[in-house]
This record gives C-alpha cells, sequence and structure tokens, in this order.
C-alpha cells in the first residue's frame, strides 16, 4: 500500500497511524490512480526575497518621520488658539 506525502513515499506515516480494516476497504472505494513522480521537480527551485533599495542619505525618510511629529503638533496649536480667541469672555454689565 502505497500513499504520497509532499512528494515522497507514506506508505510508513499509513501503516504507522493504524488505520482499520474498514478504513482501508474504503481506501479501495475512493482510490483514484498513481502519481506520475517524474512530474515532481528533481530540487525546488530557490527565489531569494526582494528588499528594499539602499537610501543612504535617508532624506525621505527623516522628512516624514518629522511630519509624523509637526502635523498634529500643529493641529494641537490651532485648536488651542481657536478656543482661546473665541471663548466667551463674561462681561458684567
Amino acid at each position: 500500500m502505497c500513499c504520497l506525502r509532499t512528494g515522497k513515499d507514506a506508505t510508513d506515516d499509513f501503516e504507522d497511524v493504524g488505520h482499520s480494516s474498514s478504513a482501508r476497504a474504503m481506501m479501495k472505494d475512493y482510490y483514484v490512480g498513481d502519481v506520475d513522480r517524474t512530474s515532481f521537480p528533481s530540487k525546488p527551485t530557490y527565489t531569494p526575497a526582494k528588499q528594499a533599495t539602499y537610501n543612504p542619505d535617508k532624506s525621505s525618510e527623516f522628512l516624514i518621520k518629522i511630519l509624523q511629529f509637526l502635523v498634529p503638533l500643529a493641529i494641537l496649536g490651532l485648536a488651542v488658539a481657536v478656543r482661546f480667541l473665541t471663548k466667551n469672555t463674561n462681561v458684567s454689565d
């Protein structure tokens, strides 16, 4: 009895599980066919991951970090200024 597991013979794995005789009989009903072992690649091809290009001056990264700090700070300053300028003063008549 031969089974394939990721391109390798899995007969030992099948036998180690201890399938019952009814499971072995069911396998005959679900048998599809043999796998053509020549269709598997002999050695998997390795493709290295793509890396980002090297940016020695890092100017754009620095600008983004500064803007991430300054824009919220400017919004907060604007909100405080609007609140201060539109504040109703309680003037006694």
